[in-house]
């Protein structure tokens, strides 16, 4: 590793819409913290998607740099046995520091950081494998307070707040600032003698909706600039939309919500509680960059911005995530240095993905992307240089894959007859679901060849790695020698490259 090997920061919110940050065309937000860094030196995707459509799933991809197909994570299930990325960085000589939410499983492992500070899910009935309660329930309970679960079983009036529950005690013991002020004074105790990678996961927005009431007086007053959510069109959706809705509408759980008798005000109220979390996260951001500037540690180090999985927020009659929606698999994705030495300033169009992460921050460090990552780093991209570009980008959840093109989305359901397929061009709120059109099945049998293509190729890509071969050069043979290589060597082409 050079001794000139940059800082990096990376700031994970969890489900946070694209649509959600002011600088990039969303005046109804009051975001200046990540206004800064998404216009002032900062590089901004605007069509970055998630690997997988739910938490955990997509934590799993992001970290370990390889598809739930093959960390076998698509839910709440075990990955934390997994190599990451994390590991690489730290074997190359980089400090490694996570701070907040991670979502492994079981909780408590390394994942190649040297120390962790663990917040997980703020109504967290589950431990995560952990052993005992989570860095912040510690905290509450120094406080002497609970962790606010079972509020739908103890409060009556549950149902009808969909999730807009203001935060009513003293701010300190809220998750996320919690999670600020721990990154704070990391900020303040680190001694940095060689270069460092710093995760501070924020676990808002995720629901409940719970901003201190200051932040979600401000949105109640701006409810006229909210957009309204795309129109629910189910009757050519496949039965796992309904299921869904109607899952969330009677689960015994906290995040039970019905929007089936819902009126406009209270949509645009539920809107109000969602918007007002972020910008309370927004506000966290700015207190843990202050800190971090006032060390000098923001000199040489690249900040990067972006969020697990969207939320629907009632787009399509439903929300949080768990379906392929632009809404949920869209995210936030940017990249800032206080003195630009990687980074050409501007918005980016492409096609991006967050599986694409990894091999982007190893190349940035100078290190060797191992061949186990399935993405294709962005640095050429970064610099505003020419490099590969995508014509395609991937997602998946429980029993489903999406395929998402410049204007084309389709979603297969394993053992199921009913799909989706959009035209994007037309039709960019997907309303109107091309599945079984006669004159679009050369569109579906083609994008589902590049699924099967896809896939196959995938698991081709990490047999070597399940295998337990570490090699980063591990032998496979593919049908030519020739292909695109993202770093100038011989090493095969991934299964995203076959798609540029």
């Amino acid at each position: 590793m050079k001794t000139e090997s940059p800082n990096i920061i990376f700031l994970l919110t969890d489900q946070q819409r694209i649509d959600t940050i002011a600088a990039l065309g969303n005046p109804h937000m009051i975001t200046p913290h990540m206004d800064k860094l998404a216009s002032k030196g900062g590089v901004a995707y605007s069509r970055a998607f998630c690997p997988g459509a739910t938490c955990a799933p997509s934590r799993a991809a992001i970290f370990t740099g390889m598809y739930p197909h093959n960390t076998g994570a698509y839910s709440f299930d075990e990955w934390g046995h997994h190599r990451t990325w994390v590991n690489d960085l730290a074997d190359h000589g980089y400090w490694c520091a996570n701070i907040g939410k991670m979502h492994y499983i079981p909780r408590d492992v390394s994942g190649g950081f040297h120390e962790r500070v663990v917040v997980e899910n703020p109504t967290s009935v589950m431990n995560w494998g952990g052993n005992g309660d989570d860095a912040w329930g510690h905290y509450l309970a120094f406080h002497n307070e609970e962790r606010p679960n079972h509020r739908h079983r103890s409060d009556p009036d549950w149902a009808s707040k969909l999730q807009g529950v203001p935060w009513e005690k003293e701010e300190h013991l809220h998750s996320d600032t919690f999670t600020a002020n721990s990154a704070i004074s990391w900020a303040r105790q680190h001694k940095a003698d060689c270069p460092f990678f710093l995760q501070v996961g924020f676990p808002g927005p995720h629901e409940p909706w719970d901003a201190p009431e200051r932040w979600v007086n401000q949105y109640l007053e701006r409810q006229e600039m909210f957009p309204s959510p795309v129109e629910n069109n189910s009757e050519d959706k496949p039965p796992q939309h309904e299921a869904t809705r109607a899952f969330h509408a009677s689960c015994d759980h906290e995040s039970r919500l019905d929007l089936s008798n819902a009126s406009p005000e209270q949509i645009k109220r539920m809107q109000a509680h969602y918007y007002a979390k972020i910008s309370f996260v927004d506000e966290q951001i700015g207190r843990v960059m202050e800190a971090l500037d006032a060390r000098g540690f923001l000199e040489n180090t690249i900040v990067v911005l972006s969020s697990d999985h969207g939320e629907h927020l009632g787009d399509h009659g439903m929300v949080y995530k768990w379906l392929m929606h632009e809404s949920v698999v869209r995210v936030p994705l940017v990249f800032w240095e206080k003195e630009p030495r990687h980074l050409s300033a501007g918005n980016r169009g492409e096609l991006t993905s967050l599986i694409d992460l990894g091999p982007t921050f190893l190349d940035l460090a100078g290190i060797p992307v191992p061949t186990r990552l399935e993405g294709n780093s962005l640095r050429a991209s970064l610099a505003g240089q020419p490099g590969p570009q995508r014509d395609a980008v991937f997602c998946e959840d429980n029993y489903m894959l999406m395929i998402r093109t410049e204007n084309h989305k389709l979603v297969h359901y394993f053992g199921q007859e009913a799909g989706e397929l959009y035209d994007l061009a037309s039709d960019p709120s997907e309303t109107h679901n091309l599945w079984d059109a006669p004159d679009q099945e050369s569109v579906r049998r083609d994008l589902q060849l590049r699924l099967f293509e896809w896939l196959g190729s995938s698991c081709y890509l990490t047999s070597g790695y399940k295998q337990n071969a570490q090699d980063p050069n591990y032998p496979l043979r593919w049908p030519s020698a020739s292909g695109p290589s993202l770093h100038g060597d011989n090493r095969k082409p991934r299964p995203d490259d076959l798609f540029c």
